[in-house]
């Protein structure tokens, strides 16, 4: 019998709903939208009736609310049912009398989309009269027959909804705030709060929150909009100004029942809104909610930041891999890199006697040695403004003037060396005594990515060839530089020890020594 009484109850609920409160809310919505338009473009001699048309129309979707709660006390009574039937009608024909005439007195001022939702506004009272009368007599829901069976079906399917478990569902608690200058109204937002499992502390001014904010940490505030002194509108926003508690989900508590302030608290940043007097049930689907998404939130920003630190993880590998010119050019789509420029120094720099080093050398203590140097050379580099091509054994390939072009790249390129030299000398860098040759040239070369397992920027050309061949036949100790390097040297280097040699592949040259 509960259950059937609970069916009826919605299928009638139901019924009011798409019979009247549909149309008297769609005729509200559309004399919103015609008194913004006619304020705006005119003409203002029409806002006197549509502003009665409004009137009328609040009334209306008030006597819907009205209707909606208490239907069941005149279920049987005929004579109610016709008074109700009466007073509907007054204001329904008010709403289409202002609306007829001011479109008969201004429709030939009015906007065309004014006229359409004049138009709208009478369709939309003429269907509500219609459904006056179909809706209160139908209101004996114990007798009447004719109920239609769309509403049945909407109520049956809203039962099943209501009626259904929520299958895992976590119950959610939390440390809550709440914020009242009325002390029972604190209490009773406390008790309610805390038979559901909250934590809950309970202020009453704007002080009192904004000191129990920096001593606790809180999943949810509850705040009344209507405080002395500091209300809490201001409050809010001072919440969403700060960093450390702009994150806090607030749900605003107030008896006012203002369109603009609930839309105000909104637009600063709360989550919700409760109306008083406090309804128990609204209250904790609104506080799980606020409490899901934030709980969602917190998974969302874990995420992200893992993402974050993934990303600069693999963004500071691909760095310490490609330049980062060649980066930016990788991110902004392009796929076949590859350049050529007509000036660059490409500087060689390999250990002397390495290969008896390693017969005689714990594998261990070789590769720290090595990596010692390497790294040395690596900070050298990035203070020269020098790119790193790569490591080949114990020889490190570098080159000056790519991936970006600069005038002074011979210069770069033997200060590079120099300081290389002076690194060896340095016993904390290289404890087993280890000496190094250097071979410098400089001329065009031919830059680009190659590959796409364990992808390479590399250079190629005679330059190259002529570097490396300066190297193998250089000095321990000395920077051997071609005539082209010194060339573009200018006066840089005045002592520089001239030789002429015969190199494979290439013939005679004057090459020269640097120290």
């Amino acid at each position: 019998m509960v259950a059937k009484n609970r069916k009826d109850k919605l299928a009638l609920a139901t019924s009011i709903s798409q019979n009247l409160k549909g149309p008297s809310e769609a005729i509200v919505g559309f004399h919103n939208l015609l008194i913004e338009e006619v304020r705006r473009t005119g003409p203002e001699a029409a806002l006197e009736d549509l502003q009665k048309i409004g009137v009328a129309a609040s009334n209306l979707v008030q006597m819907v609310e009205v209707l909606g709660k208490g239907v069941h006390q005149i279920s049987a009574d005929k004579d109610a049912q016709a008074k109700l039937r009466h007073d509907f009608r007054s204001p329904i024909n008010a709403i289409i009398g202002y609306s007829e005439m001011v479109l008969d007195d201004f429709e030939v001022d009015l906007e065309p989309s004014a006229c359409r939702d004049i138009n709208a506004i009478l369709n939309e009272a003429r269907r509500l009269a219609l459904q006056i009368d179909v809706t209160i007599n139908g209101s004996d829901i114990q007798n009447n027959a004719e109920r239609s069976n769309k509403d049945e079906e909407i109520a049956a399917s809203l039962e099943r909804s209501l009626t259904a478990p929520e299958v895992g569902r976590e119950i959610l608690t939390g440390h809550i705030l709440v914020i009242d200058d009325e002390a029972a109204n604190r209490e009773i937002l406390t008790r309610l709060l805390e038979r559901r499992g909250h934590s809950v502390r309970s202020v009453g001014s704007a002080r009192e929150t904004y000191k129990s904010l920096m001593r606790e940490g809180f999943d949810l505030v509850l705040l009344d909009i209507l405080m002395p002194e500091v209300n809490g509108i201001d409050v809010l926003e001072r919440m969403k100004e700060d960093p450390s508690w702009r994150e806090i989900p607030v749900v605003m508590v107030s008896g006012l029942n203002e369109t603009d302030a609930i839309a105000k608290c909104i637009s600063v940043g709360a989550e919700d809104y409760l109306p008083k007097p406090i309804d128990p049930v609204l209250l904790h689907a609104r506080v799980d909610a606020c409490l899901e998404r934030s709980r969602w939130r917190a998974k969302e920003l874990a995420f992200t930041n893992e993402i974050k630190y993934e990303r600069d993880r693999a963004d500071k590998l691909l760095h310490s891999m490609l330049p980062a010119p060649v980066i930016k050019r990788l991110n902004d789509g392009e796929t076949n890199i590859a350049d050529r420029f007509v000036g660059a120094t490409i500087i060689f720099a390999d250990i002397v006697e390495f290969t008896p080093l390693v017969a005689r050398m714990d594998a261990g203590d070789l590769i720290l040695e090595l990596s010692r140097l390497f790294t040395a050379f690596d900070d050298l580099a990035t203070m020269h403004g020098i790119e790193k091509i790569k490591t080949i054994g114990d020889a490190y390939m570098a080159a000056s003037g790519i991936p970006l072009h600069r005038k002074d790249h011979a210069h770069a390129a033997i200060s590079f060396a120099r300081d290389i030299l002076r690194t060896m000398s340095d016993s904390t860098i290289s404890s087993a005594g280890l000496q190094i040759r250097i071979g410098v040239h400089s001329g065009p070369v031919i830059a680009g990515l190659i590959g796409r397992k364990r992808s390479i920027y590399d250079v190629w050309g005679e330059t190259v060839n002529l570097a490396s061949r300066l190297e193998a036949t250089g000095r321990s100790g000395h920077i051997h530089i071609s005539a082209q390097t010194k060339d573009a040297l200018g006066d840089h280097l005045p002592n520089a020890e001239a030789q002429t040699h015969f190199v494979k592949g290439v013939g005679e040259i004057t090459s020269y020594f640097v120290a």
